[in-house]
Parts: C-alpha cells; structure tokens; sequence
C-alpha cells in the first residue's frame, strides 16, 4: 500500500471519527444541560445537583481503561462503538430511573452514561493512530475541534428534548436523554459500519510491513504506570493532560456559582459558560498546527502560560464579570494548547504495542483528576473565596512548567552527553 493510499484512509478516518464526535457531543451536550436538574428533582433536594457531573466523570474515568484494553486486542472500531453502546444503556437507564423516581438507580445510569465521554477521548487518540509524524498534533486537534459542533448545539436542544419527552409521555426533564440515546445509537453505528479499515490495526500491519518487529502489548494499570516510569516524555505528558484538565475543572466549576453570589442572571452565567467551552474546542487546530511546527513541548509551556494568565485575570478581578469572561476563555484557550500537544506527545513517546495500554490510562487519570480537582476547589471556594482558588491553582500550572523544563533539560543533556 503506498503512502497515498495511507494518507487517504487518515482522511476518511478522521472524517468518521469527527461526525462521531458531533454526534456523541450532541446527546452528551443536551443530556447533561438538565442532568443536575433532573438529579435534583429525583432526589428532592438541590443538594443532589452535583451528583450528575460527578458520576458521570467518574463513568469516564472507569471506562476509559477497559475501553483502551478494547481497542489494543480487536481495534478502534469495535472499542468506540463498544462505549457508543454503553452510553446508550447509560441514557435509556435514566429515563428508566427518572420514571421510578429512584435516586441510586439514576447515579448509576449517570455513571453508565460516563462511557460517552470515554470514546470521545479515545477518539482524539484514534486520529493519530495513522498519522504522519510532521501532522499528528494537527490530525489530532481537528477530531477535537469537532466536538465544539456538538457541545454548542447540545445545549439548545433542551427545547426540542422536551417536546419529545411529552410527546412520548416521558418523565419531566428525560427528553433530552432520548436525544442523548439516539445519538450515542447513531454515533455507534457510524463507528462501527464506516471506521473501515480500522485505524490502529492498519497502522500495526503498516509497521510490521516496514520491517518493525511486532511485539505483544503489555497491558494493566501495574504496566501503564512501569512504561511511563521508562518513558520520560510520557510521564510529562500524562502529568500535564491530568495536571491541566484538573486546573480547568477546579475554575470552570465554580465560576457559575461564584457568579450566581453575585447576582449575575442565569443567561449570561451560561453565556460565559459557552465562551469557555467554545475556547476549550474551537481554536484546537489551530494549537494543532502550532505543535507540529514548533513542537509538543513548547507548545505545553504556550498552554500553561496561557492558564497563568487566565488565574492572574481572576484572581485580580473577581468580582467583574467581563473580567470573568476573558479569564474563562483563556482558561479554555490554554487547556486547548496542553491537552492537543501533551496528547501527541503522548502518543509518540511510547511504542505502539503500549499505546492503547498507556492512552487508557492517561484518559483514566485525566478524568479522576479534573472529579478531584471539582471537589477540592469547592472546600477552597468555601474556605478563602473564588479569587485566591486561582492562587492556589496556579501552583498546578507551575507544577506542569516546572516538568516539562525538567524534560527539555534531561532531553539536552542526553543529547550532549
């Protein structure tokens, strides 16, 4: 097979994985618009709002590994429609656990939902699977970029989800899980009929034809964590996916109700809400390129400076809510240009036997750390107010620098040994 012939597979690939993506970021984006809503009610309780996102990241965080396992013994293919799946029995077990008015039953249909998010980290991973070096980050960020489509258009699918739900005679608040099963159907379907050939064992059968030995994989959470102990620039990229994904949750979660102590109305809490959310995605190609040009590591530190700026804006202007906006932004502008470049670097720090072992548990650890990092600032909002939380994060964004320096230092001093 020639190199035209790979490069034209890639773009199909990733024309599959990207309209997957849209479709998991539609159901996702307007089934967790009402979650904490639909938490509440079922519980009695706005206590119980937070619940939702909770369980639902901890569902990412537990599939992602089995997940990963997955995609190393049968393929991409099989994995992401595998988790479509399952986030479909997540969605119809909430409509289910909504009707018996069952609270424990609910979290765990969240928990179960969680698998949608899941398959939409994997995907970004499943775009470099065939990826030429010189455009692995780019091939990368553009699956991401796609996501912004569906979690822009999710939200405002709250009205149309309603409508259904009364017209089906569903449960208050379940409509938009009816979207949400639907499209994980749909985006299951897709991955599983048209992500042919599959990426990943196209890319092992590439490497074996070009005379690389192939190896059997290592798998488990005791061999994830041994490779990136041998693997430097694996660990740094791990560390910053966790590091940077905590440092966006801890802020982003908060915002809303440090605004809502403010009397800010809810429309433009939401608004904010969407201008970081559209940071966090839409401007992904564009760090995309930047990685492959100047490299995953600088653009790491791009990133982390751009968070720096982010808390410094917060925490000078607290209580000014166009100076919240700009510092959310940022915020997603700067988690953008870690999480793109510390995902190529990632990818091509470990052998490819151990990729899918090491990406499931960098998935696994990113998502544990941004449910720790939501938790955490909530006891540190509480205890000093939103203006020093950001102080305190910054030492996250340190901790990130201070790594990634560390790599470039070890990194020159091999080279001029």
């Amino acid at each position: 097979m020639s190199i035209t012939d790979y490069r034209a597979i890639q773009r199909r690939s990733l024309r599959v994985l990207a309209a997957g993506q849209i479709l998991g970021g539609l159901g996702m984006g307007a089934a967790f618009s009402l979650g904490s809503l639909l938490t509440a009610e079922v519980g009695g309780s706005p206590a119980y709002a937070g619940l939702s996102a909770t369980m639902s990241t901890l569902g990412t965080a537990l599939f992602a590994i089995p997940l990963a396992r997955l995609a190393g013994r049968v393929g991409r293919r099989y994995a992401l429609a595998a988790g479509g799946a399952i986030g479909l029995v997540g969605a119809v077990m909430v409509i289910v656990a909504a009707g018996l008015s069952n609270l424990p039953l609910l979290l765990a249909s969240m928990l179960t939902l969680g698998a949608g998010g899941a398959v939409n980290l994997q995907t970004r991973f499943a775009a470099a699977d065939l990826a030429a070096t010189q455009t692995r980050a780019r091939d990368l960020s553009l699956v991401v970029w796609a996501t912004t489509i569906g979690i822009v258009a999710g939200p405002n699918l709250v009205g149309p989800g309603d409508a259904l739900g009364d017209s089906l005679g569903l449960p208050l608040f379940t409509g938009a899980f009816a979207i949400a099963a639907i499209a994980q159907l749909c985006s299951a379907i897709l991955f599983l009929t048209a992500l042919r050939p599959d990426p990943l064992l196209l890319a092992r059968q590439r490497a074996i034809d070009e005379g690389v030995p192939a190896l059997a994989a290592r798998r488990g959470f005791g061999v994830a964590v041994k490779i990136l102990a041998e693997t430097p620039a694996g660990a740094v990229a791990v560390f910053t996916l966790a590091m940077s994904h905590a440092t966006m949750v801890a802020v982003m979660a908060m915002t809303p109700v440090h605004l809502a102590l403010h009397d800010v109305v809810l429309p433009l809490i939401g608004l904010v809400i969407s201008l970081h959310t559209a940071g966090m995605y839409a401007f992904s190609p564009v760090f995309g390129w930047l990685a492959d040009r100047i490299g995953r590591t600088t653009t790491i530190l791009i990133g982390q400076a751009i968070l720096l700026t982010s808390l410094v804006v917060n925490f000078s202007a607290p209580d000014s809510v166009g100076a919240v906006t700009i510092a959310l932004v940022l915020l997603g502008l700067g988690w953008s240009a870690s999480t793109v470049s510390a995902s190529a670097l990632l990818t091509e720090s470990v052998a490819a036997e151990d990729r899918t072992t090491v990406q499931g548990f960098s998935d696994s650890v990113m998502s544990f750390a941004g449910a720790g990092g939501g938790a955490l600032a909530g006891l540190v909002l509480a205890a000093v107010g939103y203006g020093l939380l950001n102080v305190w994060v910054m030492c996250l964004v340190a901790l990130v620098a201070i790594s990634v320096l560390l790599l470039g230092w070890r990194n020159k001093s091999v080279h001029t040994a």
